[in-house]
């Protein structure tokens, strides 16, 4: 039976919630936690109507990490897991300082833009690894690279939702080569200009995946936290389509099979 966390994950975040079935039973809820605390801190720039309110709520959620008790259904748990050393206190705090940087969604360069997705996307990979027992610095790195190509493919896929909320989180250096402010990239995600934009930052994506296969891979029971990686390379091979593919059985049954392998 799912906990009230594992429900809420399933419905607000399912490519991850599939990858958490395949980690060791007794450290699932760890995840689940992980990734619940990671929707919150995307909540804050969704929800908020002003830059000062998103960082606001994203103090809140440090003030939880440093230690500060607020009744809230996932700050309860995550205090309590990293009272027990389930969870990494620095790893969630970079999490945050991730989030504060995309509150304006200002990337200067192609370099900054794929060092926020290393530090958020990837980051968050780390933390699940971590999680599930991993201390090998070359394994760690090797998730981040494959959660920060999942990060890519995500951006790439909802471009057209962030065009909606007024928001193209795209390096400032390459969309002012296409004679093209972020406001305008915003205003119109579907402008032939980008095409070759985000053509380019797909190959960034994939990239990212193909330096971590020459790393360590990870361990059958730190499986779940690489899974991500199977939905970048399948959603990364398909970009840039400009109405991104809706999630579908093939990419339910890659995860499925990369899980129960053990191989990513």
């Amino acid at each position: 039976m799912l906990s009230p966390l594992g429900e809420t994950l399933r419905r607000h975040d399912p490519d991850r919630f599939l990858t958490v079935l395949f980690a060791p039973e007794a450290r699932r809820e760890t995840l689940v936690t992980l990734y619940a605390f990671n929707h919150e801190l995307a909540r804050a720039r969704e929800v908020a109507s002003q830059s000062l309110l998103a960082l606001m709520r994203l103090q809140w959620w440090r003030e939880v990490v440093e230690g500060e008790a607020k009744g809230h259904e996932v700050a309860t748990p995550l205090l309590a897991m990293l009272a027990d050393g389930r969870l990494d206190a620095g790893d969630l705090l970079a999490l945050i300082e991730a989030r504060e940087a995309e509150v304006d969604g200002d990337f200067p360069t192609l370099e900054a833009w794929c060092d926020w997705l290393l530090a958020g996307a990837g980051g968050l990979a780390v933390a699940a690894g971590r999680a599930l027992g991993v201390t090998d610095d070359g394994v760690l790195r090797g998730l981040r690279l494959r959660g920060a190509a999942y990060g890519v493919a995500g951006l790439l896929r909802a471009r057209l939702v962030l065009g909606r909320q007024g928001r193209a989180p795209w390096p400032t250096d390459h969309l002012a080569a296409l004679d093209m402010t972020a406001e305008a990239a915003a205003a119109d995600p579907t402008d032939a200009r980008l095409r070759d934009l985000f053509a380019h930052l797909a190959e960034e994506g994939r990239g990212f995946l193909a330096e971590a296969r020459v790393l360590p891979a990870p361990p059958r029971a730190a499986i779940a936290a690489a899974l991500p990686a199977v939905l970048a390379r399948r959603d990364l091979r398909h970009m840039p389509s400009v109405d991104p593919r809706p999630r579908g059985l093939g990419d339910r049954l890659a995860v499925t099979f990369a899980g129960l392998m053990g191989r990513v």
